[in-house]
């Protein structure tokens, strides 16, 4: 074999191994570009997805603002209606036991004076 085979012979295999580096390479880039859009597509429907979710949570707020607007009146009565009811119970502790020294027929005489308030109309 001659020199200039020799020589010809490791060119053509450093050639090959290039080539063979190259479309190497050239399959990673390939495969990064499709990674890439892949991801862009995700993160296109993730953004979809998020701004649904804010759309969403901006409807909740707005429906919880309605709700406890409509709500004010009838908390209030219902606030009334709890200090109406807090000053009886402190009326009914406050007054004197109505049988001296028997706290259970003291507690049946007020229950009996609630029952008979209750039926009245």
């Amino acid at each position: 074999m001659t020199p200039l085979q020799i020589i010809l012979l490791v060119s053509l295999a450093a050639n090959g191994l290039l080539g063979w580096a190259y479309l190497g390479e050239r399959d990673d880039a390939t495969e990064a570009r499709a990674a890439v859009s892949a991801k862009g597509q995700e993160l296109a429907g993730v953004r979809g997805a998020a701004q649904a979710c804010s759309s969403s949570v901006d409807e909740l707020r707005a429906l919880a603002g309605k709700r406890a607007e409509t709500a004010a009146p009838a908390r209030r009565a219902a606030a009334d209606r709890a200090s109406d009811h807090n000053r009886d119970a402190d009326a009914i502790l406050a007054a004197p036991p109505a049988v001296l020294g028997d706290a259970c027929a003291s507690a049946q005489h007020r229950v009996d004076t609630w029952l008979q308030g209750r039926a009245r109309p």
